[in-house]
């Protein structure tokens, strides 16, 4: 097949990013053609993202010279992830073809993006409607790079991104918890697949140390959601010694550095900034415990099971998402919605109880590799794409009921549970 993944960014950055490289990946290995168009670059690791596509292009301007390249590209599926142009959106679904779409985060249907109250963080339940204008004041959002301090967001266009988006032929989410906002949103249950691919080498996959340096670790974006400062704030409570390592970036970092100075964690607790995959696997591998500190209703939380590979027990605040990959006391400790005391109180229990930790980790090790390596769940993806590209005796909908391969036989989406090679899903399409 010929396929088109569209996204916003080039490069390293997130969660995203990191699944684009990794779909990319397995699916040139497979002998598909793989092209990339993006919005803007990250200025990290760009190269190598390049280096995973056949052809690629930045997103051009006008929607004309778009048309024209999706004409040259001739794609038979277009794999869309995030993207802030609609005018681009609206091209591309105005090419008449196949649409299947990623959604990563909450901003499809949040003008915040980020589903909480900003002042409590409190996650919100509800869908997008009149009550995101008033009371929420979504449309009214903090302006980082102008002079003024807020700007306003437009509440149509996330109404168009909405509709456009009901015109995909399946969308893709990381979870059940991504799953239901959409179908709050007004989306078709049986259209939504769950998809999660992760860089997987099983057993070869080194193990941690669990040393007596007691190392705690955070790795992710330092933004407010990801409640570095709550971390910091459990620490402070901390009874066993410990050193910690805050890696990432982001617009929270300063007030966290001043949180970490009053706190009088200065000397435990070190910023370094992102680190590249391979710097932070020493670091992984040195570790005692992932701290996994976000209150946002994460959609999944991918850098939690990233760190599992490496047997690295987990922590973490029971948030959206979450608990559907961590297991309270099966492959980590779960604590309850921003409690600073109980996220204390389990990496107390893990740095003073190192055969715990071993054993939490080692299960979470083979829950990911069961579950998420990458080989299985592009699988079903290729199997989805084969579906819906409709070619002879493939319906061009995954909705309908010919598209049968890897299904529950109850719900009738794909199961991900049941691995599928790709020659078995051409001769079973």
């Amino acid at each position: 097949m010929r396929l088109l993944f569209v996204h916003q960014r080039l490069g390293a950055f997130g969660g995203a990013e990191a699944n684009i490289r990794i779909t990319a990946r397995e699916l040139s290995r497979r002998g598909h053609t793989v092209s990339f168009l993006w919005a803007e670059g990250t200025g990290k690791d760009e190269a190598e993202c390049r280096s995973l596509f056949s052809e690629g292009h930045a997103l051009p301007q006008q929607p004309g010279e778009l048309a024209e390249l999706l004409g040259e590209l001739d794609p038979d599926i277009i794999y869309l992830h995030s993207l802030s142009d609609l005018a681009a959106m609206e091209t591309i679904f105005d090419s008449r073809r196949p649409v299947i779409r990623m959604v990563h985060d909450h901003s499809l249907y949040c003008l915040r993006s980020y589903k909480y109250n900003p002042l409590t963080r409190k996650p919100c339940t509800r869908a997008a409607s009149g009550y995101c204008i008033f009371p929420c004041l979504a449309p009214l959002r903090r302006n980082r790079k102008g002079l003024l301090p807020f700007k306003w967001a437009d509440f149509g266009k996330l109404r168009r991104e909405l509709e456009l988006t009901k015109r995909c032929e399946a969308l893709i989410a990381y979870s059940q918890h991504s799953k239901d906002e959409l179908i709050a949103n007004g989306f078709d249950g049986a259209r939504i697949h769950i998809h999660v691919p992760m860089d997987c080498r099983g057993n070869a996959h080194p193990l941690c140390s669990l040393s007596e340096r007691n190392l705690v670790l955070f790795a992710g974006q330092i933004i407010r959601g990801k409640g570095v400062d709550l971390l910091l704030r459990a620490l402070s409570k901390l009874r066993s010694p410990f050193e910690c390592i805050i890696a990432g970036d982001g617009n929270h970092r300063s007030h966290c550095e001043q949180l970490c100075r009053r706190l009088g964690l200065q000397k435990k607790v070190r910023f370094t900034g992102y680190l590249p995959p391979r710097e932070l696997e020493k670091v992984y591998l040195d570790a005692s415990i992932f701290a996994f500190s976000s209150v946002w209703p994460e959609p999944f939380g991918m850098a939690g099971p990233e760190a599992m590979r490496f047997g690295l027990p987990v922590i973490a605040f029971d948030a959206g998402g979450v608990k559907e990959w961590l297991r309270d006391g099966e492959n980590g400790i779960l604590a309850s919605w921003g409690n600073t005391d109980e996220f204390a109180a389990g990496i107390d229990r893990l740095l003073q109880n190192k055969p715990l930790a071993r054993s939490l980790g080692l299960n979470g090790r083979e829950r990911v590799n069961r579950e998420y390596k990458e080989v299985n769940q592009v699988d079903h993806l290729e199997t989805l794409f084969l579906a819906t590209r409709g070619r002879p005796g493939v319906s061009r909908s995954p909705t309908q009921a010919n598209l049968n391969v890897g299904r529950s036989p109850t719900s009738g989406e794909l199961d991900l549970s049941q691995p599928i090679h790709a020659a078995e899903a051409a001769l079973q399409v």
